[in-house]
């Protein structure tokens, strides 16, 4: 498991080259996409200086940019899965999925129809994946909140889980009470973290 993070780590930092040197597909993008406001307000500490996405995102490494807005850039990963894999990073450094505000995961989010949809075409894909690596036992190595799509065509055996046969649920007292245990942390949280954005 630490040579296949060490790898995918080393494929954000070492991209394979050459680099297109015309045209605006290699383009860097600018941290200083203006005031943001509310949850997304954060300061330019951060950016941190040694993180590769946001070394990207101040135009301080390369790229081949796909989609950019004040909130996010989607980007071709540097050691793809599959033909078009790619990942829609945020602007601003948020660590994981849990420090990332609300607002910031709707923005990413709410690019995935657009942007899967132009990747699955350009590619000849019939589906894609949407994956968020949160946390180091979920295979995150880089701690920049991402959010991967990575196009698919059938039997193409990408995932060696694909190939394990699945269970049901078993309605059982172990289920009910992981079901009770997810319904307290919930219960536990804040009012304004469960209220639906209208």
């Amino acid at each position: 498991m630490e040579a296949r993070r060490l790898a995918i780590l080393c494929s954000h930092l070492n991209p394979p080259g050459p680099y297109p040197t015309r045209g605006p597909i290699l383009k860097v993008s600018d941290c200083s996409s203006g005031p943001v406001t509310g949850e997304e307000k954060v300061n330019s500490s951060n950016l941190q200086n040694d993180c590769v996405f946001c070394k990207i995102i101040r135009g301080e490494s390369p790229c081949l940019k796909l989609y950019e807005d004040d909130m996010c850039l989607c980007i071709f990963d540097t050691n793809p899965l599959s033909h078009g894999h790619s990942l829609i990073i945020p602007k601003l450094h948020y660590p994981t999925l849990e420090e990332t505000p609300p607002s910031v995961v709707a923005a990413m989010c709410s690019k995935v129809p657009l942007i899967s949809n132009a990747i699955v075409k350009a590619t000849g894909s019939d589906s894609f994946n949407l994956l968020v690596n949160n946390g180091a036992a979920a295979g995150q190595v880089i701690f920049h909140t991402h959010i991967h799509i990575i196009p698919r065509k059938e039997r193409d055996c990408l995932w060696a889980s694909e190939s394990l046969r699945r269970h049901a649920l078993k309605l059982d007292k172990e289920a009910s009470q992981l079901a009770s245990r997810v319904r307290q942390q919930l219960c536990s949280l804040p009012e304004e973290q469960l209220v639906q954005p209208s």
